[in-house]
């Protein structure tokens, strides 16, 4: 028996709450993400590695260290980080002749993998990389050589940048932004859809402040391939209570392929997406929802006899003599018929 399948019985209390925090949940925890470098590893690999590390913190654990192993050939190292770390997503990056600038992306169902799906890196941009331009001046003040010259060397001051351009705090949920047919016509797509939104969504909110959206995150699938760009969300002044939101590239920005695939049968995706019985809202009558989340409600009436409608009274609305006399004659011979 593996040392990670036995029966623990805590001996403190700390040790206590550590394995009530593992236990199964109605409402399970926030999905963390484990990022393990393979063992032949590039220097591209591994910095994309980390810029994805800092877009998932504090959701994420990274591994250092390499770690010699195939995911498409043996599973088990996999499997066995999972437990140790309690994590039910994984991306692994390796390098090799064959498959040069390699990600693996996947996630677990009850420790053990349910789908991954292997990317290759095309084109790189890491989040260090990009900066932001100079857009205040220096005070007044200062004459006009001072300002040039301390102008020139804040511009040569990589931390300046990085000041400048700060990135996303910890802890932030992202916008995703899915654009391209393949996401919805490909069934490789359409898992990938699935598995980037489970990797990157971050804790589930019940409601949203309009300064907590920082980020976004825009896939567009054209042409075979994936391009993944990271924009900062800049809320500008409108002149009205809405603002005026402009898009600054943030890294990393990624140009992607498909390479394999190992996606779970029907059944299995089937059974790790069950809801508890506990969890299923229960059905109320006459009540439905809309893909926006609005609530519509269906009444019942009795027949509605319009005949005896009060309308509004106008004098091109008044019935004529002739047609006053008709009806009339029609009520007094239908009381006729009934005696």
């Amino acid at each position: 028996m593996d040392a990670l399948d036995r029966v623990v019985k805590p001996k403190t209390k700390r040790a206590k709450r550590f394995l009530e925090k593992r236990e199964p949940k109605l409402s399970e925890n926030i999905k963390n993400a484990m990022l393990i470098k393979g063992g032949n590893a590039n220097s591209m690999v591994t910095q994309v590695l980390r810029d994805v590390y800092a877009l998932k913190k504090p959701y994420g654990v990274l591994y250092k260290k390499k770690n010699i192993t195939r995911p498409f050939e043996d599973q088990t190292s996999l499997e066995f980080f999972s437990k140790k770390s309690d994590c039910s997503l994984f991306m692994f990056g390796s390098h090799n002749k064959k498959r040069p600038n390699n990600l693996v992306i996947g996630r677990m169902y009850d420790y053990h993998v349910l789908d991954m799906i292997e990317l290759g890196i095309e084109k790189f941009v890491s989040l260090k990389d990009v900066k932001a331009p100079l857009k205040r001046g220096l005070p007044s003040k200062f004459s006009v050589g001072l300002r040039k010259a301390l102008t020139s060397s804040l511009l040569s001051d990589s931390s300046f940048f990085r000041y400048k351009n700060s990135k996303c705090p910890e802890g932030t949920k992202p916008m995703l932004i899915f654009a391209g047919d393949d996401f919805d016509v490909t069934e490789d797509y359409r898992r990938l859809k699935n598995l980037l939104i489970d990797f990157f969504r971050g804790p589930t909110v019940s409601n949203i402040r309009l300064a907590g959206l920082e980020y976004v995150l825009h896939f567009t699938a054209l042409n075979g391939k994936i391009y993944f760009r990271s924009y900062k969300l800049l809320l500008k002044k409108s002149g009205c209570r809405t603002p005026r939101i402009e898009l600054e590239e943030m890294g990393p920005s990624l140009d992607l392929v498909l390479r394999r695939t190992r996606l779970a049968s029907d059944d299995l995706y089937k059974l790790s997406m069950k809801m508890p019985k506990a969890l299923k809202p229960k059905k109320k009558k006459n009540v439905s929802h809309d893909t926006f989340g609005t609530t519509y409600g269906r009444i019942h009436m009795q027949k509605q006899d319009l005949s005896k409608l009060q309308t509004r009274k106008m004098k091109g609305l008044k019935k004529r003599p002739a047609e006053r006399i008709t009806e009339d004659q029609e009520k007094k011979s239908k009381r006729i018929k009934k005696n």
